[in-house]
């Protein structure tokens, strides 16, 4: 019977090729259209409210991130452990993973949300709001933290509905709240002109909106399992095992979040001591920041949208197809990285502008943030899609050391050793530096792997040989 399913099921059986295009194209549409949410109210914000909204939004991005984060561990995880479980051929226990990961999602998003209207300054202190940029972050998030169980659900709600195969409904569900936020955006920033609140407003509107289409589809269109009450119940041997799977998505985002907070830090004080002050720094290094988010949109689509077929064909010993959807999401990562690498070096200026006016400062340190920081974004590229394979494949732990590898244990040193020598332009080059050696770590990880997977699948062609 589990022959006949494994047989059945299109991850196991259809071209790979055709696979990553059904799968990986709308996951890089939800992915840019999530990255789009946060450009769309700087772009509208700049245009409005100058360099201090700019950087009262790059304040206020890390506590965006820590949403991600938790989507990812929840969302990845429970969509992971559903395929590897239906890949294994036990259909009883995959919808509690769903279920369970349904009511995560909920539940972290409120907590969040209480935890950042309760501690709010403190928090944006610590990310390094200047004095002067202290009220526009407060105005924005005070309202964008009310959002955060959507957006959570949201994200994470995406993979569930990509695991039960339907990646157009998880594109349809980012669309629809992206495109409510921008005309919102337009309403409410240059119609109303309430500025930060509008921007803000706009954009929990659209949220709450993708949410509820995400609950409807959970609740009452999920299709290739029937989900119950019972599997919404907490169940701690399921949400312990979502969150073991999750936890390299989870750490790399968290790892995002600590680096931003530390470079916000950095880029206060040596800014404060440079020509540029506080303010520009945070601004045009949002800007980057997220205009690079655009890539890294196109690199974890691509490792989400393999993710279904690594983790079926993985459980089901198909170790050639999984090798197979890791090496298409790989190159393609790496091919649409090089031609970012190509805008940034040749049109910083142009994109800056993009964003609203500022000093000659201002245009000089972002140029120089594009060019240098940026220099390696082919090479780092592949780094999202690897550890996503790791995630996807049920080894978290991987996941984990080359989620934190690049942020934590090669950035964060270089970042914070190199401007005692080189000024601000020491944070500028710790970019490139850390993405190389990084980037090492993410080839031999790999390739290590790959001879692992090499002797499985002869072994359990053996084991099939003994038996015949």
């Amino acid at each position: 019977m589990e022959d006949i399913e494994k047989k059945d099921n299109p991850l196991g059986t259809e071209p790979v090729g055709a696979l990553m295009a059904k799968f990986a194209v709308p996951s890089i549409i939800a992915m840019l259209v999530g990255a789009l949410y946060n450009i769309v109210d700087q772009l509208f914000i700049g245009q409005a409210v100058g360099t201090n909204g700019n950087a009262a939004t790059n304040i206020a991005f890390p506590l965006s991130t820590m949403c991600i984060s938790l989507a990812l561990m929840f969302g990845v995880g429970g969509a992971s452990c559903y395929n590897l479980a239906l890949g294994a051929g036990d259909r009883k226990k995959a919808p509690y993973f769903i279920g369970n990961s349904f009511v995560m999602l909920i539940a972290s998003g409120a907590l969040l949300c209480v935890i950042s209207e309760l501690f709010l300054d403190p928090m944006l202190i610590l990310f390094g709001a200047p004095a002067e940029v202290m009220p526009y972050a407060q105005e924005y998030v005070r309202i964008t933290a009310i959002g955060f169980p959507c957006l959570i659900l949201t994200t994470g709600g995406g993979h569930l509905m990509r695991a039960d195969g339907s990646p157009g409904m998880t594109m349809f569900c980012s669309i629809i709240g992206a495109v409510i936020n921008t005309v919102l955006d337009a309403l409410f920033v240059f119609g109303f002109e309430w500025g930060m609140t509008g921007a803000a407003a706009a954009t929990v509107i659209g949220q709450v909106i993708s949410a509820g289409i995400v609950v409807w589809y959970v609740l009452f269109r999920f299709r290739s399992s029937r989900l119950s009450r019972e599997h919404f119940l907490p169940d701690l041997p399921s949400i312990g095992r979502i969150a073991s799977i999750g936890l390299a998505s989870f750490f790399n985002q968290i790892s995002i979040m600590v680096v931003q907070v530390v470079i916000n830090n950095l880029l206060k004080h040596y800014g404060g001591l440079s020509k540029y002050g506080e303010a520009i720094p945070l601004a045009a290094s949002g800007i980057v920041m997220k205009v690079n988010q655009i890539v890294f949109s196109f690199a974890i689509g691509l490792g989400q949208g393999s993710q279904p077929i690594e983790s079926y064909n993985y459980g089901a010993r198909q170790y050639k197809r999984v090798r197979k959807a890791f090496t298409l999401a790989a190159v393609t990562s790496a091919a649409i990285a090089v031609v970012a690498f190509m805008f940034f070096q040749t049109m910083p200026r142009q994109i800056l502008a993009l964003f609203g006016t500022g000093s000659e400062e201002y245009f000089e340190f972002g140029e120089s943030f594009f060019r240098i920081f940026l220099f390696c974004v082919p090479l780092v590229s592949l780094q999202p899609v690897t550890s996503t394979f790791f995630t996807s494949i049920g080894k978290p732990v991987k996941g984990i050391i080359l989620s934190i590898s690049r942020q934590l244990l090669l950035f964060l040193p270089f970042a914070a050793i190199l401007p005692l020598f080189f000024g601000i332009d020491g944070i500028v080059y710790a970019g490139p530096v850390s993405d190389v050696m990084s980037t090492l770590i993410t080839v031999i990880m790999w390739i290590s792997e790959f001879s692992l997977m090499h002797k499985q699948e002869a072994a359990f062609a053996a084991e099939g040989k003994n038996l015949a």
